[in-house]
């Protein structure tokens, strides 16, 4: 009978999510997943194959971190639209206070790999791509509550929002003005394409 692991599975990928997230994936070397996980690498090896596996793991639970979040947001909202304009401004303005970086950590990881990561580079677009189905979901929902003409195609829609949601999220890295920032994601729901 094999050992059974002496840590916590969710724990330590969520501990190595906000790393990786912080400082990215080339410069969070095995020292700082060590420090922050509390794992000798041979551990780290045994449970995740590699740094890049726990790389992977962190991007896809960044991911079901985005969409439950986005849920909570659609419970609590009064109309999906409202909820997906709240989920937006949440994370454009308080991830820029309170996250371990303000910038998508999806994106981030888009631009920063090249092709010599190409599995990592897939996995990110992958996990990028489910966050944007996700929001056509959420915009399906708006059009079947009338809130958003059924002739807008969701894909299109939901592939504007994910680019004026990385643009605002860099954007707001250089702004103090949290009121501005809402504004324009007011906008980006009262005018055009939506």
């Amino acid at each position: 009978m094999g050992k059974a692991a002496k840590f916590d599975r969710d724990q330590v990928i969520n501990q190595a999510t906000d790393l990786y997230w912080q400082k990215g994936f080339h410069a969070t070397s095995m020292r700082n997943l060590q420090d922050v996980i509390d794992m000798r690498p041979g551990s780290i090896y045994a449970a995740f194959g590699s740094k890049d596996g726990l790389f992977k793991e962190a991007l896809n639970n960044y991911t079901q971190m985005g969409i439950a979040h986005l849920n909570r947001c659609l419970e609590e909202a009064s109309s999906p639209l409202e909820g997906l304009k709240v989920f937006v401004k949440h994370i454009v303005i308080s991830t820029k206070h309170g996250a371990p970086n303000g910038m998508c950590m999806l994106a981030k990881t888009i631009s920063e790999l090249t092709d010599e990561y190409q599995e990592l580079l897939e996995e990110a677009q992958a996990c990028f791509k489910k966050m944007e189905c996700t929001f056509a979901d959420v915009i399906t929902q708006a059009q079947q509550c009338n809130e958003i003409s059924a002739e807008k195609d969701p894909i299109k829609l939901a592939r504007h929002l994910q680019v004026q949601v990385a643009g605002l999220r860099t954007y707001a890295k250089a702004c103090d003005d949290d009121k501005l920032l809402e504004e324009m994601i007011d906008d980006i729901f009262t005018h055009h394409p939506f």
